[in-house]
This record gives C-alpha cells, structure tokens and sequence, in this order.
C-alpha cells in the first residue's frame, strides 16, 4: 500500500489524531466515508453506462463529444459543493455573450 509499513501508518494517525483532535475524528471519518461510497457508485454507474453504449452503438463519437470518466466524476463531485452551479450559470452566460460579440 503505496510502500507504507504499519509503523508509518501509526505515526500518521498519531499526527492526524493531534491536529484534528478526537471530537472531529468521526466526523471526518463519516465524511470520508460517504466521499469513498459516492465515488465508487458513481464508478459503478459511468462503467455500466459505458458497457451499455459500447454493446448498442459502436464509437463513433469524437472525443471533444465524450466525457472522460474524470470529467463525469468531477461534475458529480461539484454539483455537491454549494455556489458551483451558480459558477457554472455565469461561466455558460459568459461563454454565450463572447459568441455574440464575436
């Protein structure tokens, strides 16, 4: 596990338990947790969906068309912190504005 030893892994969890303290340890561990289950359904569904398209069509999209498994799982993660979508609204306004004036 990327060449860490139990001793390492010790000392690790002494500085996270020292910086974070135990009243926040749950918390964090509860958060993570929920992020390590999202990330993984979201996995699982984007590689159904490729298997899906993969055995009705074959590819023949290009690739600015199609989404980067990366690309999917970013715009989950992001549709989940507070003010991106109200980021993403003025960036597409923006985007159409430039095409108007040029």
């Amino acid at each position: 596990m990327f060449g860490l030893g139990v001793p390492e892994l010790i000392i690790i969890a002494l500085i996270i338990l020292l910086f974070f303290g135990a009243k926040r340890l749950p918390g964090i561990g509860t958060g993570l947790g929920k992020t390590v289950k999202e990330v993984r359904n979201i996995k699982r569904e984007l590689s159904g969906e490729k298997k899906k398209t993969e055995k009705s069509e074959p590819a023949e999209e290009s690739k600015s068309e199609e989404k980067t498994l990366e690309g999917k799982v970013a715009d989950k993660i992001f549709d989940k912190v507070p003010g991106v979508e109200h980021a993403r609204k003025i960036k597409d306004k923006a985007k159409e504005i430039k095409k108007m004036v040029s």
